[in-house]
């Protein structure tokens, strides 16, 4: 590994690559699974959470829900955006059939919008989960986490959206608020990006620490391998359950029973039909297969979420005592809601 600065010309090139994947990431991108289908308004709506890029993200799913098209005789499209926000977003309003999520987004997808965890997604090597991340350039000044922290107020930071869990919540929960901090204030600056550019951050030395995962730094350094060689992880965490395949409530059968079963039973089939379509699983980043899983799979997710808030609540700053505990048992009431919208109440 190399602490060098990247020359420009190449930071920007790598910069360009990653725009011009996702030039398509304002609003939604619909389009039809199958090589001959064109948009259609009956068509099962495939909600794609980004990794790396919303054009990249599409392209790896692409055989896959070209089978699905063949497979139930029904067109597909896909709704691609570059944020967890646009997709929170389509699924509230009832634009995306089913769709693949991180926890948190789950979460707000199944207590709120009218969704069903169907399946939980099975990684390649065999974990239950993935890893969240903080990353620098090695040979830089931050060399542990304990040179991160002895200074606050120095450092920059990238970090994900609110509604990611590695990109946010894990980081958060884990190393800032038990400690009594919140990044937001620990940090002499804070950026919000995919783990991407927040990779291509830490080496073009723009931030000086940043959020990761396992699979997206992985998917990094098979992508830019010499910018992967500049990144060192200071910290993981414990680990954090997979995502998870979300299904419309509303969606009219039989077409949705035959969505799930085609979905949980991918990649599972004997001989060399079930060779391709392991192949196809292969070009998603970590992605084994699917297992059945059902709302009760989102505890965990509901549990360092909310332990989150409370540790929130308890290092805030407040005009009273009496407006804490207010606020304590609202986080309170909430969790109880949420865990009883899990098991159906």
């Amino acid at each position: 590994m190399t602490g060098k600065r990247l020359p420009r010309r190449h930071g920007r090139a790598v910069r360009l690559w990653l725009l011009a994947a996702g030039l398509c990431l304002a609003g939604l991108d619909a389009r039809a699974a199958g090589p001959d289908a064109g948009p259609d308004a009956s068509a099962i709506r495939f909600g794609i959470l980004p990794i790396g890029s919303a054009a990249e993200s599409r392209e790896q799913w692409r055989p896959l829900l070209a089978d699905l098209a063949s497979r139930l005789e029904h067109p597909v499209s896909t709704v691609s955006v570059s944020s967890y926000a646009g997709l929170s977003n389509a699924i509230s309003g009832q634009r995306v059939d089913i769709a693949f999520v991180s926890g948190r987004l789950a979460i707000e997808a199944v207590t709120r919008q009218h969704m069903q965890v169907v399946a939980q997604f099975v990684r390649n090597d065999g974990v239950a989960g993935n890893v969240a991340m903080l990353i620098v350039r090695d040979g830089g000044p931050i060399r542990s986490l304990d040179d991160l922290l002895a200074q606050p107020g120095r450092w920059r930071y990238g970090r994900g959206e609110p509604m990611s869990v590695t990109g946010y919540v894990a980081p958060e929960a884990e190393v800032f608020a038990p400690r009594g901090l919140n990044s937001d204030t620990f940090f002499a600056r804070v950026s919000v990006a995919n783990h991407q550019n927040n990779a291509l951050a830490v080496v073009n030395r723009e931030v000086d620490v940043a959020s990761s995962n396992n699979p997206d730094l992985d998917l990094f350094g098979r992508n830019f391998p010499r910018e992967a060689a500049q990144i060192k992880v200071i910290w993981r965490s414990r680990l954090i359950p997979s995502g998870v395949l979300i299904v419309r409530e509303g969606m009219a059968e039989p077409l949705r029973s035959q969505l799930i079963a085609f979905m949980r039973g991918y990649g599972k089939a004997p001989g060399a039909a079930g060779e391709r379509e392991r192949q196809n699983l292969a070009r998603i980043p970590d992605l084994a297969g699917f297992a059945p899983a059902d709302d009760q799979v989102l505890r965990p997710f509901i549990e360092m979420e909310f332990t989150l808030l409370r540790q929130q609540a308890r290092n805030g700053r407040w005009v009273s005592e009496q407006a804490k505990r207010a606020r304590l048992a609202q986080i309170e009431r909430d969790y109880r809601t949420a865990l009883r919208r899990l098991q159906g109440g």
